[in-house]
């Protein structure tokens, strides 16, 4: 598991206007055995999953009606060393075991496992596709501020997988094409580059829709869905990107890993977390696909923070309105009350995040500088 630092990831911020998914809901907690579910697939009516970094090689079916464990398959010739996603063609699941987050590995590698032989037996043999970065140089441990970890894969079409990268610097995600045969592979990455304004965690590809959905959190662990369409060929970020937030439905959430089930339904995991005073449990959530760019205006209004930069008087300017709550940059909850107007003489000068949650019980959060 890789704990988050919360926000000392970036310095910028993205929007802190999104479109929502309205209809986005926990449809179960995860299982204890699942707190650190990582990529997910569906396939013959279930749920599979793993957990990521120092699990298990096993992976893990799960009822999507009770949210229980059904069957277990391991992998024998494996060792989860950072497993991170799921993805699947007619023939074969893909594990990515590619979480880098230190950019010191020098053993990424995705398994490739035949479906007859899973469906068949509870101990399988996979096949290995071995990888590296063309063009990294340094593999010094450098963890939480690397380009070369990544945690999303997807397969795009009958040869090719396609793998994300999950960008610690500056959030910008990069595309590599891998072939799906078994070998050893020099990645270079496709032309298009997306600021995804946070960490990515997981992918999945709807081939015939032709719609990728990529999803996140930022630096205040508020979720997110990217949604990619209408690009060319095989360079998935050069048409139209948009970027959905969860953050309303959810507040603070380590969403893992995304899949869909065929029919416009997906499926979200997230993590288990506990982190500077905030914690939360692993959750299994369900969205359909022609509600992830619609807006859920209910109780929506304008919110306004003012002075920002702030000296000593902050203002909250909304008429819906139930607490309000300052975090510090290490993600410490410094202050929770209910009053529109705060004194923020005895903050230091730096940088917060006021969480404002209205009567509805949705929240925003935005950046505020203290002088």
């Amino acid at each position: 598991m890789k704990f988050i630092a919360l926000l000392t990831v970036f310095v910028f911020s993205v929007s802190t206007v999104f479109a929502q998914i309205s209809d986005a809901i926990e449809e179960f907690a995860l299982p204890d055995e699942l707190n650190e579910s990582s990529g997910i697939i569906f396939f013959n009516n279930k749920l599979l999953t793993h957990n990521d970094s120092g699990g298990e090689n096993k992976l893990y079916e799960l009822d999507v009606n009770s949210g229980l464990v059904t069957r277990t398959v391991t992998v024998l010739n494996t060792t989860n060393v950072d497993w991170e996603d799921l993805t699947q063609d007619d023939s074969y699941i893909y594990i990515g075991d590619f979480g880098n987050y230190a950019g010191d590995r020098t053993d990424l590698k995705i398994y490739k496992i035949s479906k007859t032989d899973y469906l068949n037996s509870t101990n399988v043999t996979a096949e290995i596709i071995s990888f590296n970065y063309a063009a990294q140089t340094s593999f010094t441990n450098n963890e939480n501020n690397t380009e070369w970890d990544a945690e999303s894969l997807i397969s795009f079409n009958t040869e090719n997988l396609i793998l994300f990268s999950r960008n610690w610097i500056n959030g910008n995600t990069r595309a590599y094409l891998i072939p799906k045969t078994a070998g050893n592979y020099g990645l270079n990455p496709l032309p298009s580059t997306l600021n995804s304004g946070g960490l990515t965690s997981g992918a999945t590809y709807n081939s015939e829709s032709k719609k990728l959905f990529l999803i996140g959190y930022t630096q205040f662990l508020q979720p997110f869905v990217w949604e990619s369409e209408n690009f060319t060929g095989i360079d998935v970020f050069s048409g139209t990107n948009t970027q959905t937030s969860l953050s309303a439905n959810f507040g603070f959430e380590q969403i893992e890993g995304i899949t869909g089930n065929g029919n416009g339904k997906y499926f979200i995991t997230s993590e288990t977390f506990n982190n500077s005073g905030i914690s939360d449990y692993g959750k299994f959530i369900s969205f359909s696909e022609e509600n992830t760019l619609s807006i859920n205006n209910d109780g929506v209004e304008e919110l306004q923070l003012f002075p920002n930069p702030v000296n000593t008087i902050l203002s909250i300017k909304t008429n819906n309105f139930q607490k309000v709550e300052i975090f510090n940059t290490k993600g410490a909850l410094l202050h929770l009350g209910n009053s529109k107007t705060l004194n923020m003489q005895a903050f230091n000068s730096g940088i917060y995040f006021v969480k404002i949650t209205q009567n509805n019980n949705s929240s925003s959060i935005k950046k505020i500088i203290k002088k």
